[in-house]
């Protein structure tokens, strides 16, 4: 088994030794994130590792949010890659995709070193720290709202995240900038969350709250004449926690059953996820009995 491992390491180490490693560094809160995918784009960096997320483009390839994390420590230990299962998850994608650069994000020069050693990659070829993109304004009004309301940008869309995030704020947030003189401006969507350890406190959607959603998308699908019974439970998925939805309805007569049932399942998934922000992992429908019209 050691050598075996021993194999795979020195494989590891020979890709990662053709990766140019840059870091993007400032204290916490001072805008980093929200100005790490334009940082890429002007160095040409094909990935971001920021907070335990591996992000290619406007995806997540690989890694869980340290932000899930439930206190401050498990946050440090989740974004500086000390989990041996995370750390090959990384270098697995390392293998697989063999980029050629990565930014890495940090509050310090000493924590992108360490994250950059954890990973295997490289020592970093060029720091951009964040004052040298951001004026002190800025800097302080990002300051402002990570305290005043416990907000954290993550670089990718709300979609790519949601699943990670099933259940917490998630607020989208569209960038239009422009990369420098000569360059063409691009939008970069982001996504606002609130880590789970935020002061600010939880927040919790009822069963029924969310059977109401169901019951009022349901009144918009011709065929359905009335919801019977509807259970709703937390359940947990590969990608995060979600929900699932059980539905017994009762169908007026003259539709195709299977035809409407994938109808229902495509509505109520989408109204309740956007409604949410909760991933539906599971939904399963008994039809209960079918409704015929008195002569």
């Amino acid at each position: 088994m050691s050598i075996l491992n021993n194999i795979e390491n020195i494989v590891n180490e020979k890709i990662n030794e053709k990766i140019k490693v840059y870091a993007f560094v400032g204290p916490s809160g001072t805008g980093k994130s929200y100005r790490a995918q334009m940082v890429a784009n002007s160095r040409g960096i094909e990935y971001i590792i920021d907070d335990g997320l591996l992000i290619c483009g406007n995806e997540v390839v690989a890694g869980i949010s340290a932000k899930k994390a439930p206190t401050k420590i498990e946050t440090v230990k989740n974004a500086l890659f000390q989990d041996e299962t995370k750390k090959r998850e990384i270098q697995e994608v390392f293998r697989k995709r063999r980029p050629k650069s990565i930014l890495i994000l940090g509050t310090s020069d000493g924590m992108v070193q360490k994250i950059a050693a954890n990973l295997g990659l490289p020592e970093i070829s060029e720091t951009i720290y964040i004052k040298d993109v951001a004026t002190e304004e800025e800097m302080e009004t990002a300051r402002r709202i990570r305290v005043t309301q416990g907000k954290h940008v993550i670089p990718v869309p709300t979609f790519e995240i949601k699943k990670d995030f099933s259940g917490f704020l998630l607020d989208p947030l569209q960038i239009f900038k422009s990369t420098g003189s000569g360059n063409d401006p691009y939008i970069a969507e982001k996504s606002l969350i609130r880590p789970a350890f935020s002061y600010m406190g939880n927040f919790t959607i009822s069963d029924t709250a969310i059977k109401q959603i169901i019951e009022i998308s349901l009144e918009k699908i011709q065929g359905i004449y009335k919801l019977h019974r509807a259970i709703i439970r937390k359940q947990e998925g590969g990608y995060g926690d979600g929900i699932y939805i059980y539905l017994e309805l009762i169908l007026d007569f003259g539709y195709n059953i299977l035809e409407l049932t994938e109808s229902v399942k495509a509505k109520i998934k989408k109204e309740v996820e956007k409604l949410t922000a909760m991933n539906v992992l599971k939904m399963e429908i008994l039809i209960k009995s079918i409704h015929f019209e008195e002569k």
